[in-house]
């Protein structure tokens, strides 16, 4: 991808004084060494040795890679069949905007994005003393100051194309609509009452479907209902299968319908099942009419996932 180097030739001396390299934008190719990726940030910074540059082959370089970056991926070895139908997914269904949900208390305000893949947090804003105590009039003043200055914010931060989703238990979402509608009356608000505030709120309108109109096309709907489905068959002892040894079994079988496992998973080259490495036990998915579907960690369903060993399968029948 498009990169910075300091072009050494372009050092020296001027007028006696030292000249500085100036950097120069260039197409880079790296040997991947490192991926780290922060999902407040949305940067993935992708470390490796230079391959292809005009200057300093051999050297280390990071790219800092970002949404809408154009960037070119080859493996030596190929990719394997799950990762180049994550890839073409991406690539086909990336373009939609994400959509932004807004957990409204009375005393604090919590941006969130659905990304296709994952539930990201914005920002928050935070009332100092909560407009519960002293003067009613006063903090009165102090509430409605506070949600016309978080308005102004979230119209700056959020698309003008989408409607936003506001929720949170209690009457504040209302409030803060007004305010934001007030600022611009165009905006489309869909209001959602949720049991609970925060990151569970959120977590809350994707679980249960809430505004499924909106999100019913991001990965990580269907990632946490499928979670879900999981859950319920598990209280109920149903066809659902955990644990090396039953996965085992299901898949000799041919028993599992959809297998739920965690990216981290797939990607741990210390993971085995029987002593196969999980990269390569997944192939058999296919052989048997199975579903394979990878799930984030960044939502709360994926993290619990993660909790019961990273690899879950809804089957066709229980097994006795």
């Amino acid at each position: 991808m498009l990169g910075e180097r300091r072009d050494q030739t372009t050092s020296g001396e001027e007028g006696g004084r030292a000249k500085v390299a100036e950097r120069k934008k260039m197409w880079i190719q790296l040997r991947i060494l490192s991926t780290e990726y922060k999902t407040y940030s949305n940067i993935l910074r992708v470390h490796g040795t230079i391959e292809q540059a005009p200057v300093d082959i051999g050297s280390h370089h990071t790219h800092l890679v970002e949404v809408g970056d154009e960037l070119e991926i080859h493996s030596s070895s190929g990719f394997p069949e799950y990762d180049r139908l994550l890839l073409t997914d991406t690539m086909t269904t990336d373009k939609k905007s994400n959509v932004s949900i807004i957990v409204v208390e009375n005393d604090e305000i919590i941006l969130f994005e659905v990304t296709r893949r994952g539930l990201r947090e914005g920002a928050t804003w935070t009332m100092r003393g909560g407009g519960k105590r002293g003067d009613v009039r006063t903090s009165e003043t102090v509430a409605k100051s506070f949600q016309q200055q978080v308005a102004k914010e979230i119209l700056a931060a959020t698309s003008t194309q989408l409607p936003m989703i506001l929720c949170g238990p209690g009457h504040a979402r209302e409030r803060l609509r007004n305010v934001i509608l007030s600022q611009d009356p165009q905006r489309t608000i869909r209001l959602v009452s949720t049991s609970m505030a925060g990151r569970s709120g959120a977590n809350e309108i994707i679980r249960d479907g809430l505004a499924d109109e909106l999100l019913s096309e991001h990965a990580i709907s269907k990632e946490i209902k499928l979670l879900e489905e999981v859950w319920l068959r598990l209280s109920k002892n149903g066809a659902v299968a955990y644990g090396e040894n039953e996965l085992s079994r299901a898949m000799n079988e041919g028993a599992i319908e959809t297998l739920l496992v965690s990216a981290d998973k797939i990607r741990d080259p210390e993971a085995m099942i029987e002593g196969t490495p999980v990269s390569k036990w997944i192939d058999a998915v296919s052989d048997i009419g199975a579903e394979l579907v990878q799930c984030s960690s960044d939502h709360d369903s994926g993290e619990q996932l993660n909790n019961m060993g990273g690899i879950i399968a809804l089957l066709r029948y229980k097994l006795v």
